[in-house]
């Protein structure tokens, strides 16, 4: 394939183990989101011999952007990993899909030619910054949250079951899967190539896998887990019934069925044709299109359905295009519908498991997810993949990626 001036060419991507979240506690607790960030920054350096100042930005996404994560966290972590003053830095947030719409930013830099080399990706640090820190009015202010129809976002995922006729049975099956699969990838050393570690002062890692996944997990166990958010049913009720008269809310995910609680961090480097050429950068793969849209904010979980259809139509492509989807898997109904909606075949999907299995550390999980699919697309030998991330409020974010050969 010829280098194009103005394309967004993937140099590289990187991602930190994912530490779970264990009440206000992780392996990564006494450490700072910009800690996080430093060994991936470095490892972009070193392993494509980059100087820092030829990067003209850091976008970076970040759900809750207070304390710790404030500050434009992108500018101060690139200072901080000891980059060239001449790096700018953005933070940005689409709530879960920020770290892929931070990448998507930043390949629009690319082929639009305004800029030439960027890094994109995201961290959250949720044991020092956790959900809802940032108390926004959608969720805090009576008032908006009557006037935006807010819901928990468990009690959205369990409207979608129900309005899917999605089963306890099969949504704890999906879990059940993303652990088996998310092991097997380990076991056989399928992250390798994009897991960076954080070292301590000895230089000895923190972690050298994603600590959330379980391998001996059991349909028994997932079973007898308890619905997660029957104490919020008759409040959310009362928000469903004003979009969804016919539906009766019924608690049906489990701590299971929903997204693992995690600290992480990930990033892409992303560059042009001409800065390819100049510096010997080598491209992996390239970004053919992305998009955003939203849906109706009470179901919320289907934000990603509508920008994958927006992509279709743009593209011309179809489902029988893409070789391998990486869904985030905020919560189990949530990819099922997205399964269901396209008609995908189960093993083009998650193939490595996912978010249930191993976190969903917000911000950084679009980057997760894009370095995941391009390792696989390599392994496999496959061309074309799409990584798809539904967000709070109904928002989605999708991205479509060719492998460079």
């Amino acid at each position: 394939m010829k280098l194009v001036a103005n394309e967004a060419y993937i140099i590289d991507a990187v991602r930190i183990p994912r530490a779970r979240v264990k009440g206000e506690a992780s392996i990564y607790g006494g450490l700072k989101p910009v800690d996080l960030l430093k060994p991936l920054l470095q490892a972009l350096s070193d392993r494509n011999e980059l100087d820092s100042a030829e990067v003209e930005d850091v976008l970076l996404g970040c759900a809750t952007q207070s304390g710790d994560q404030g500050a434009n966290l992108a500018k101060i972590a690139s200072l901080y990993a000891g980059w060239s003053d001449s790096v700018s830095g953005v933070t940005l947030n689409r709530f879960c899909c920020s770290g892929l719409d931070a990448i998507n930013m930043g390949a629009a830099k690319l082929l639009s030619g305004m800029e030439s080399l960027v890094v994109a990706g995201g961290v959250e640090q949720l044991t020092r910054v956790p959900m809802f820190a940032d108390k926004g009015a959608w969720f805090t202010d009576p008032k908006v949250m009557q006037k935006t129809r807010f819901l928990h976002m468990g009690l959205a995922a369990d409207l979608i079951a129900k309005q899917e006729g999605f089963s306890r049975v099969q949504l704890d099956e999906l879990a059940l899967i993303s652990h088996q699969r998310a092991a097997y990838a380990t076991q056989h050393g399928y992250f390798s190539q994009s897991l960076v570690p954080v070292v301590d002062a000895e230089g000895l890692p923190y972690l050298e896998n994603d600590e959330g996944i379980r391998p001996t997990i059991s349909a028994q166990k997932l079973s007898e887990l308890p619905a997660s958010f029957s104490d919020y049913v008759a409040m959310g009720q009362k928000v469903v019934e004003q979009v969804y008269p016919e539906i009766t809310l019924e608690a049906m995910h489990s701590a299971g069925s929903s997204p693992a609680l995690v600290d992480g961090a990930s990033l892409v480097l992303l560059a042009n044709g001409e800065r390819c050429r100049e510096l010997g950068l080598t491209p992996r793969a390239r970004i053919i299109h992305f998009a955003n849209a939203s849906d109706e904010p009470v179901k919320m979980l289907t934000g990603h359905i509508r920008a994958t259809e927006k992509m279709f139509k743009a593209t011309g492509l179809s489902v029988s295009d893409i070789d391998l989807w990486e869904v985030n898997e905020s919560f189990a109904a949530s990819v099922l519908c997205f399964q269901k909606h396209f008609a995908i075949e189960d093993d083009a999907l998650n193939v490595n498991g996912g978010a249930i299995a191993m976190g969903h550390p917000l911000g950084a999980t679009g980057g997760n997810l894009l370095g995941m699919l391009l390792d696989e697309l390599e392994r496999q030998n496959k061309q074309r993949g799409v990584v798809a991330i539904c967000g709070g409020a109904g928002v989605g974010v999708v991205t479509l990626i060719e492998r460079f050969s």
